[in-house]
């Protein structure tokens, strides 16, 4: 069955850094583009990064743009995150997802488990 796995998460000095990863089993990685959302406690998930199936385009949220990255390597079936310059306000259990590689949650049929990323003051 198809399993998307995140690492790298973590904890970490606001100003930091941190690289997520996500690992795709039983999926032909190719074919989709790949997303990154996130959720911290009590509010709502939101769209934070996404990437076609090619790696030709990206998009972010207006809340990330220049301080993160979102890449893919097909060859190893995995995308990743690169967070720069974090803040306290970065923190949430990040997701990665496979579907249409857009803003919208609700174009992605498979989603991973999480990984905690916690930024402190």
């Amino acid at each position: 069955q198809v399993q998307l796995v995140e690492s790298g998460g973590g904890l970490v000095q606001a100003g930091g850094s941190l690289r997520l990863s996500c690992a795709a089993s039983a999926l032909t990685f190719t074919n989709y583009g790949m997303g990154w959302f996130r959720q911290a406690p009590g509010k709502e998930r939101e769209f934070v990064a996404a990437i076609t199936w090619s790696g030709a385009v990206t998009y972010y949220a207006d809340s990330v743009k220049g301080r993160f990255a979102i890449s893919r390597d097909n060859a190893k079936n995995t995308v990743y995150l690169q967070m720069n310059s974090l803040k306290p306000e970065d923190t949430a259990v990040y997701y990665c997802a496979a579907g249409a590689g857009s803003s919208n949650g609700n174009n992605y049929h498979y989603w991973g488990q999480g990984t905690q990323v916690t930024v402190s003051s």
